[in-house]
């Protein structure tokens, strides 16, 4: 997986270049939303193997998930700004298999799953997977992730980020 920093940061990436009103709890929702994915590593804790649907990198990185998720939030968050709202949940969610697609390390993401358990990898995978736990995170490994992710994750997303800011300011 790649690092709670790199899929909040493409959350607010994505967030920035949809959402033009600058809605807060939309902003909330997004980052949470991008990193609730690896909620799945508590499986290990109930005996749940990796590729098992509910597995680590199972239905929580899968598309339907993203759209189920996004769908409650949506009707529980947003009365009237719900097509903003579900656009930018479901492209924030889902980016968190995109990113772990990309990484070095793990077997690959259920992005089908409950239709087929199948994981997949993207060909790019230069994206340093992430330790699983804390004191791990903390280690020669975790700066190896964040430097890898400074490069193929921040970077990118800031120059989407400037660019749009700069269109943004050109245009008016």
């Amino acid at each position: 997986m790649a690092s709670l920093f790199g899929h909040g940061i493409l959350a607010y990436t994505i967030l920035k270049v949809v959402d033009h009103q600058n809605l807060k709890r939309l902003t909330v929702l997004a980052i949470l939303s991008a990193i609730l994915p690896d909620i799945d590593v508590l499986a290990f804790n109930f005996g749940i193997p990796y590729e098992h649907m509910f597995g680590h990198r199972g239905f929580t990185h899968s598309i339907v998930f993203a759209l189920l998720w996004s769908l409650v939030l949506t009707l529980i968050f947003s009365k009237t700004k719900r097509v903003l709202f579900i656009s930018v949940l479901v492209l924030s969610t889902a980016s968190h298999g995109v990113l772990d697609a990309m990484t070095s390390g793990g077997k690959g993401v259920g992005f089908f799953i409950p239709f087929t358990d199948e994981r997949y990898f993207f060909s790019f995978r230069a994206i340093k997977v992430s330790p699983i736990g804390v004191e791990k995170f903390f280690s020669d490994w975790g700066m190896q992730v964040l430097l890898s992710e400074l490069k193929y994750i921040v970077t990118p997303c800031l120059i989407v980020l400037l660019i749009f800011f700069w269109l943004k300011k050109y245009r008016k």
